[in-house]
Order: structure tokens, then sequence, then C-alpha cells
């Protein structure tokens, strides 16, 4: 396996996830603002690659106690040091956890029902990628939104363009492209259900 394609699923280590749930990253990815736009009281939302929860936290506040923010990380130690942070928030009772592997998403069980889903800086990192979006394409409502953002300091323009035609070849349509600080980022929308 050349470089490029070890570097593009090399995973994230479960202890680096206390940097990225780090309350100085909001100054670059303030998760209340890059969410407002599509997060409401009483939506489900998937944030697939949650890690520690540096978005699940905000999310499920934005939810309020009517809504449920889904994680899904497939580290079990990231899953897990997203607990106590969730109770000290006093959001536990909205946050719902969920392991994964690198080859299958295990959404199977949330067909239809979620509102709006994340992929903040996973993509890179997932070697089934169409798997991914398939699986998130139907765990989609119609007409839900995802939002999907990688780091350019980790994938090429190139890189996120394959990404990007994935997401397409499994039904995502291109809706806008908000800016985020140092991110390739497009948010994305399932069709309508015939």
């Amino acid at each position: 396996m050349d470089k490029a394609k070890e570097s593009a699923h090399r995973v994230c280590p479960w202890w680096l996830g206390y940097f990225l749930a780090s309350p100085l990253r909001k100054l670059e990815y303030n998760p209340r603002t890059i969410l407002a736009p599509y997060v409401k009281e009483g939506m489900t939302v998937l944030d697939f690659g949650s890690a520690m929860g540096f978005f699940s936290i905000p999310l499920a506040q934005m939810v309020g106690p009517a809504g449920k923010v889904i994680c899904v990380d497939m580290q079990e130690k990231m899953l897990a040091r997203l607990k106590k942070p969730a109770q000290k928030a006093g959001v536990s009772a909205q946050i719902e956890t969920r392991l994964c592997t690198q080859d299958a998403p295990g959404l199977e069980p949330l067909a239809g029902t979620i509102d709006f889903a994340l992929l903040f800086a996973v993509v890179h990192e997932v070697p089934a990628r169409a798997a991914l979006f398939a699986g998130v394409a139907a765990a989609l409502k119609p007409q839900a939104k995802l939002l999907l953002a990688e780091p350019k300091g980790h994938v090429s323009a190139e890189d996120f363009a394959r990404t990007l035609s994935i997401a397409k070849e499994q039904g995502f349509v291109e809706v806008a492209k908000p800016q985020i600080f140092r991110s390739y980022a497009v948010l994305l929308q399932r069709p309508p259900a015939n």
C-alpha cells in the first residue's frame, strides 16, 4: 500500500480525542456556529465519528430534551470517554452511543429516523466510503441534510472531490458549500422518497 492510501485510512488514536475535545478548539471550530443553521430542537441527529463528543455535547444541547444525538465511533474508548462530559453537561439522556467498524457503519437500525447527519473530519479514516454514505442515506429521513467536512491538512482537494463523488453516487445532492475554517465542506441532501 502506498503512503497516500495508508495515511488516508489511518484512524485517529483514541488518546488524541482529548485534544479534539479541548475547549480551545472552539476558537477555530465553534460547534454552535457551524451547526445552528441545520439543527433544531427535537431533532434526531447522527454524529458519525463522534470521538469524545466535541460536536455531540453541543448538538445534544441544541436538540434539547425532546431530541436525540446518535454518536457513532469505531473506538470504544472514545465513546466511553464521551459519557462523563455528557453527564456533566446534563445531556446524557439525549446521547446514545454506538460502536461501528471501519468496514460497516452499522446504521441499519436507524433507517429513516435521522433528521440531520454530521461527518466532520472522519470520512478520510473510513476505507468503505460507499458503504458509509449508503448507510447514512438510508438512516436519513427524506430530504434530510448531511454536513460533510474534511480537514485540508489531511485531505487533498482531489480526495475530497472523490469523496463527494461517492456521496453523490449514493443519491446525495449538493445544496451548499459552507465556509468552515481550514476545511473542505459541503452540505448535502437526501432526495425525497419516490
